[in-house]
């Protein structure tokens, strides 16, 4: 099933310049995403009663064109195939005129809340959200990001109460925070990054203090977070 959301852009989701942000988009799809779960009873309300709710594992963007303050878009969403451990979810993004201006694919997998374990993805629960054929990326697959062995650049945080989502973890577009804040400035202030992907493997939580590592290759900005001792790998950010 198709589920499509209309959607403004707002003040909070646009730059200076007026023009849309990375997150702000993401949010648009993660909110369109939400009511979709809502629909189909596996939303944010129903986990006091599921004690089941869905985790983002990655995100594959590509913007064509960067929306501006004011105009009204239509989030289209919907499931696509699932295994036992994970399922993907693609969006298109669509302006007043019809034209396409964002494509994204992403990966969420389902956890128990009370034994923060990962939940096997029945049929029951899949078809619940009636899954379609259609692939917005066909050239893509997700695979395992990989670390580099040197980096440019170092930013510490630690988590704050406003990081924390209905997950009691970090916030999945918080960490899109935090790889711009590891940017160069000169990079920060004059790319727009078009291209996104990001991989999640390790929940960061309230209080831990973490750093975000910068470099640059084969033309992607990219930003590793790691625990401060490096033991744990919490997330890749790809931007170009």
């Amino acid at each position: 099933m198709f589920f499509e959301n209309k959607v403004r852009v707002d003040i909070e989701k646009v730059n200076s310049n007026a023009k849309i942000t990375n997150k702000g988009l993401l949010s648009l799809l993660e909110d369109t995403a939400c009511l979709h779960s809502d629909g189909a009873g596996y939303g944010i309300k129903e986990i006091p009663i599921t004690h089941l709710s869905w985790v983002q594992l990655n995100w594959r963007v590509k913007i064509l064109r960067r929306l501006e303050y004011g105009e009204i878009v239509t989030v289209r969403t919907w499931a696509r195939e699932a295994t036992k451990v994970s399922t993907l979810r693609d969006f298109e993004v669509i302006d007043g005129k019809g034209n396409v201006v964002c494509i994204a694919t992403t990966r969420w997998t389902l956890t128990n809340i009370d034994t923060l374990s990962i939940t096997k993805i029945t049929d029951d629960i899949i078809d619940k959200y009636k899954p379609e054929d259609k692939t917005i990326m066909p050239e893509f697959t997700f695979k395992k990001l990989k670390e580099h062995a040197s980096f440019d650049g170092e930013y510490v945080y630690t988590t704050q109460r406003k990081d924390i989502d209905v997950n009691k973890h970090m916030h999945n577009l918080n960490y899109l925070d935090l790889a711009y804040e590891a940017l160069p400035e000169d990079v920060y202030f004059h790319s727009e990054f078009n291209e996104i992907e990001i991989m999640y493997k390790s929940a960061i939580r309230l209080g831990d203090v973490v750093k975000c590592l910068y470099s640059f290759a084969d033309g992607k900005h990219v930003v590793t977070i790691k625990s401060m001792d490096n033991k744990t790998l919490h997330c890749i950010v790809n931007l170009w």
